[in-house]
């Protein structure tokens, strides 16, 4: 299976490991912007390991031994972006000062969401 997507309509190949990749990259960043509060502990502690995991498990699935393998892993890559989005929300509502950063986070780890859900449906036929 191959890490790369090519949209017909667009000359540009989409490379989800490295997207993932830089998504964990940008969580981590961020992570280290929040103020070092009680409430975002656990909360920074949560988000960066289901946003860092996204492309670990991209990355076990590109590797898969086996159709049933790949999918495993790409229903998990699914399940820790939903996780993702769901920080992401917590950080915003106990951050309200970055609720435009937490938007644009929230968006990628949703376009993931959304690509990895179409791969598992593909997968399924």
């Amino acid at each position: 299976m191959s890490n790369q997507i090519q949209n017909p309509n667009v000359k540009k190949k989409y490379d989800l490991e490295e997207r993932t990749a830089k998504f964990g990259e940008e969580i981590i960043e961020f992570a280290g912007t929040l103020p070092n509060t009680p409430i975002n502990y656990p909360l920074i502690s949560q988000i960066v390991r289901s946003a860092t995991s996204i492309g670990a498990n991209y990355m076990e699935a590109d590797a898969g031994e086996s159709k049933k393998d790949f999918k495993h892993k790409l229903g998990i890559c699914k399940k820790e972006s939903k996780e993702t989005m769901h920080w992401i929300r917590m950080i915003a509502k106990a951050n309200s000062t970055k609720k435009d950063e937490c938007r644009k986070l929230w968006q990628e780890s949703h376009e993931l969401t959304l690509i990895f859900s179409s791969i598992v449906r593909q997968t399924n036929k």
